[in-house]
């Protein structure tokens, strides 16, 4: 490869003009034909025997032109970028010149990575603010526990109520078509969830096992699939059985099951011992947020719209990822979702904006202060990645070059360097005014059958108890 020039016509744009010798062109237009011969049939020769020249004067004597570029195009860039002194951040445009007794010319035009400035980096501005842990936090979190350490226990001698578990069949219908998508069997669906359309979950309350019924709704006009949204459907239902959640009791015993501690009060003080430090955590990501919002400001030059382009990308391949991970494909988030890649990709343009440029400025303060990255720095950096990733730590490095490693250390070192020379002021959090209360209005006396009744209703259901445990310990 000979790369004869470099022009910067334009800003962030370099294009190369490259030789690729006639000899190295030659020696793999000679190999694509002995693999690709024996494929090849000439009258007057036998399958893989007809010789060069006779295959290009047939075919002409580009035949194995494409192929051999193919081949050779990655290794000559590669070697003509490094040559020239330029970091790429896009793919080259290529331009096929002659292909002679010269060898094969061509320019590759790529966008460059900008010679960013900050106007300012140290001194920025930032507000803190750790959120107090309330007791209704604390209590959230213990009922979450008691949730995921409930049991169910069969119902069969009363009607679904709300909180209960109603195990359903049904069957949707808009008009006398059925739809798609509003079919199942044995659905376990928690009433007062919210997990189905308006309305469908209460018109189950009431029913016994065994009943039959309609549920009619309408679906909302924001509803995600196109053909349904402010329809009125009815639902055939079959309900076949109901499930009560038992939740254990508050008490020390409870705190020994799911914990290391011996009474719910210490264990109630853990709590809020994690949720302060989880506060804490999020007052300092706020933090950063706002430095490298104002760091953003700060930056002078212009960044190509490839890179944000390439960002937007990045991200998509992730949330591919993410819901390959929970079972979806792209295809059927799309669908479900009323959304296409061109709307999601718009959707991700300002946060791909926004990375790009906080990377960019944080590579200029590592380079200003000429950051120093250790060997055990980089292997620190290795371990906690392949421990996020549950991998181990020599496939981290099969994966992730070195290079890359090491810019993510100097940003973190970049970030912390804004941290520490930030004014940051300590904000206490502000309150929420509480809401009016509406003016208690006097009960009127009840009769004792009434009080009757509702004694009776808060009776515990006679049950059929099961041994389903549905959560382990936290």
């Amino acid at each position: 490869m000979s790369l004869k020039q470099v022009k910067t016509e334009e800003k962030n744009k370099a294009v190369l003009e490259i030789t690729i010798p006639k000899d190295v062109f030659d020696a793999e237009v000679m190999k694509v034909y002995k693999k690709q011969v024996g494929k090849i049939t000439i009258p007057g020769f036998r399958k893989g025997k007809a010789p060069k020249p006779i295959i290009e004067k047939m075919y002409g004597k580009g035949v194995f032109y494409e192929d051999a570029l193919n081949a050779l195009l990655p290794g000559v860039l590669e070697e003509a970028v490094q040559e020239a002194g330029i970091e790429a951040v896009s793919q080259p445009e290529l331009d096929l010149g002659d292909i002679d007794e010269n060898g094969v010319a061509l320019t590759a035009t790529y966008y460059t990575k900008p010679n960013l400035k900050l106007k300012a980096y140290k001194g920025l501005k930032a507000e803190k603010t750790v959120k107090k842990v309330t007791a209704e936090e604390v209590k959230a979190e213990l009922a979450r526990v008691q949730e995921r350490n409930s049991r169910t226990i069969e119902v069969t001698d009363r009607a679904a109520a709300m909180d209960d578990v109603a195990v359903i069949d049904y069957e949707g219908f808009i008009g006398s078509e059925p739809f798609q998508g509003g079919k199942d069997e044995g659905h376990h669906l928690r009433l007062g969830s919210g997990q189905f359309i308006p309305g469908f979950e209460e018109q189950i309350v009431g029913h016994k096992i065994g009943d039959a019924f309609d549920v009619t709704v309408t679906f909302p006009e924001n509803y995600h699939a196109e053909e349904l949204k402010g329809k009125e459907a009815v639902f055939k239902v079959a309900l076949n059985g109901i499930e009560h959640i038992e939740l254990p009791a508050l008490d020390d015993e409870f705190a020994k099951d799911v914990s290391e501690f011996d009474t719910l009060d210490e264990y109630k003080k853990d709590i809020r011992a994690k949720i302060e430090k989880r506060n804490e955590e999020d007052a300092e990501h706020q933090v950063e947020e706002q430095l490298l919002n104002a760091l953003i400001e700060n930056i002078e030059g212009d960044i190509p719209e490839c890179m944000f382009d390439t960002e937007c990308d990045n991200m998509l391949r992730d949330y591919e990822n993410r819901l390959a991970q929970q079972g979806l494909s792209m295809e059927t988030y799309l669908q479900y979702t009323g959304m296409t890649l061109p709307k999601m990709k718009e959707e991700f343009k300002p946060q791909a904006e926004k990375q790009v440029k906080a990377q960019l400025a944080l590579e200029v303060i590592a380079k200003e202060e000429k950051f120093e990255i250790s060997d055990e720095e980089i292997e620190a950096e290795y371990k906690r990645v392949s421990e996020a990733y549950q991998i181990e730590p020599e496939k981290a490095k099969e994966f992730i070059a070195r290079e890359l490693i090491q810019k993510d250390v100097a940003a973190r070192k970049a970030v912390e360097l804004l941290k520490s020379s930030a004014e940051i002021t300590e904000k206490a959090e502000e309150k929420k005014p509480a809401a009016k209360k509406a003016p208690a209005k006097k009960a009127p006396a009840e009769k004792k059958e009434t009080a009757t009744k509702k004694e009776t209703a808060a009776k515990k259901p006679a049950a059929k108890k099961t041994t389903k445990k549905t959560a382990d310990k936290e």
